[in-house]
């Protein structure tokens, strides 16, 4: 820790101001009363365009935009700029996905994407499926955002899991006491550091390298050296495959983690949903130059830190800012990574406890559980999901903290045909659902299991590339992991209708209605509705809402 007080006292300052939000966040716009999932967990389903600009975009823009994308930029070149691609094609995919979401949402109070899926095809056992499936993908996520202060602390050299035992201390302290104002109103806080920092690294760090001239001409010669196929400072033969299909399916997956869904259904109405999937690209920017961090780091020698004989390539970034930075600002450039990485877990650990308490507790356990105690469950479980996020980083190796969000994406990609295309469809039988799930995830295990990781010797679970060797193609090629499990699942659950229709085995009851995918703010909710109102269209009657067959 020597020669980095300043760097720490300037971290902590920061850090401890947003914390005091956090607790003080139980009053900004506080209802008559926060025991309810509504209010502690949507944050009274009332925020407008700006506050949701800032929660989603602090969702989305985690630890794993500042650590993790620079990281891989640095480590493998060109693969790493992937991320680019799947934020400028995600919004134009889900514009209109997710007004759907929100309407129905708001007709029926759903909590959870879970909850949709239990209301659409019937079925607790696949909503049970889907709300595992969540929890699971979650788990890695949160433990990403846990990383991200790791590595910021040890670059001012705290080493050991006292940043994991910290985070989670600050979390689960704001986070029971208020719920999703908490992540909402430290957003304003973490995109400003965000904005301020990066502009500055753009404009300062090339100028005391010598231009961009200096920084691409020294990571083309760094990875012309480099002995891996895998790595290059442009993509090859071997890699391009795998770059489309991990920037397409990290683009489905993005909006199907439960926390990404939690801050939409917090909008006040339709236009804020459309509002925001418009202005979001704009992140994209900031993402693209925080991923030539990674190159910066090549140009100015950077090394990262070194502990127990271990290289971690995670603090590339917090060491580069040490070496180029005046110590003071060095600090706040710290304390943007560690509440970049606070406001998502926040968010991530209460989308994760509402799966628990909609779709576990009040399914089988406690049918009639009331609003308060529904809040009360899901404040303990944010709780102990945040345990589960730190197993993640003691049973999972985080050497490159981006497999973390990889694997979580494989997970993820599973829900796709339930929730995703469950919106605009009802053909599909829950039996072929259930089937394509777990055959889906199945096989996405599998390919994730047999995946090495070469730079720490690791050989199971070292990434998302998968080799297509595996399945006996004569080629150095790699693919997806997630992206070729989503193929196996929607090709079972769409042969599992038709077996199960053909079998006349019977479907589950859909208790949506056609009109409820375009509700809008003001508009009667179900429990408002007339109950003969669904005899107005025929295709109810059919168990097709939408009218597709």
């Amino acid at each position: 820790m020597s020669g980095h007080t300043t760097e720490l006292v300037v971290f902590i300052a920061l850090f401890l101001l947003v914390s005091g939000m956090g607790f003080v966040a139980a009053r900004w716009r506080r209802p008559d009363d926060l025991a309810s999932l509504n209010e502690w967990g949507l944050g009274g389903r009332s925020f407008g365009s700006w506050i949701t600009w800032f929660l989603i975009g602090g969702d989305l823009y985690t630890a794993y935009t500042f650590v993790a994308v620079p990281a891989l930029v640095f480590s493998s070149g060109a693969l790493g700029f992937y991320a680019l691609p799947y934020t400028v094609v995600v919004y134009p995919l889900v514009f209109l996905v997710l007004a759907r979401m929100w309407s129905v949402s708001h007709v029926h109070g759903f909590v959870t994407p879970a909850d949709f899926v239990r209301a659409r095809f019937g079925s607790p056992t696949l909503a049970l499926a889907i709300a595992i499936t969540g929890l699971v993908a979650t788990m890695p996520y949160i433990a990403l955002q846990l990383v991200g202060i790791e590595a910021v602390l040890k670059a001012m050299g705290i080493t050991g899991h006292l940043p994991i035992i910290i985070a989670f201390a600050i979390l689960a302290a704001y986070t029971y006491q208020s719920g999703l104002r908490a992540p909402a109103l430290i957003a304003f806080v973490k995109d400003a550091l965000i904005y301020i920092v990066i502009l500055a690294a753009v404009i300062y760090i090339p100028a005391r390298l010598g231009g961009w001239d200096s920084i691409f001409d020294a990571a083309k010669a760094k990875f012309d050296a480099t002995p891996n196929p895998a790595d290059g400072y442009i993509l090859n033969a071997g890699n391009q495959l795998q770059y489309v299909t991990l920037a397409f399916g990290s683009a489905l997956a993005l909006f199907l983690y439960p926390h990404s869904l939690t801050g939409v259904l917090a909008s006040k109405n339709r236009n804020v949903i459309k509002r925001n999937m418009s202005a979001l690209p704009a992140y994209s920017l900031v993402l693209g130059l925080i991923a030539l961090l990674g190159f910066m780091a090549i140009a100015a020698g950077t090394k990262p830190v070194t502990a127990g004989g271990k290289t971690d390539t995670n603090t590339i970034v917090p060491v580069l800012f040490d070496q180029m930075f005046p110590d003071w600002f060095t600090g706040v450039a710290y304390a943007a990574i560690g509440i970049g990485a606070l406001v998502p877990a926040a968010i991530m650990s209460i989308a994760a406890a509402n799966l628990f308490t909609r779709n576990i507790y009040r399914e089988y356990l406690n049918k009639n559980a009331t609003d308060a105690q529904e809040a009360n469950v899901s404040k303990l479980v944010s709780l102990v999901v945040k345990v589960g996020a730190v197993l993640c980083i003691l049973l999972l190796d985080p050497q490159f903290s981006i497999d973390l969000q990889l694997i979580g994406g494989v997970i993820i990609l599973q829900t796709l045909p339930s929730v995703a295309l469950g919106l605009y469809t009802r053909w599909f039988h829950k039996g072929g659902l259930i089937a394509g799930w777990a055959l889906g995830l199945a096989a996405g295990m599998w390919m994730l299991y047999l995946i090495p990781n070469p730079a720490t010797g690791k050989q199971h679970f070292g990434g998302s590339a998968f080799a297509l060797s595996n399945l006996g193609f004569d080629t150095k090629m790699t693919i997806y992991a997630g992206f070729l499990a989503l193929i196996v699942n929607l090709a079972v659950a769409a042969v599992g209708t038709l077996v199960f229709r053909a079998a006349k085995v019977a479907d589950g009851q859909d208790a949506t209605a056609r009109d409820d995918y375009f509700a809008d703010e003001g508009e009667p909710k179900v429990e408002d509705r007339d109950p003969a109102a669904d005899d107005r269209d025929p295709a109810v009657k059919d168990g097709d809402p939408t009218g597709s067959h």
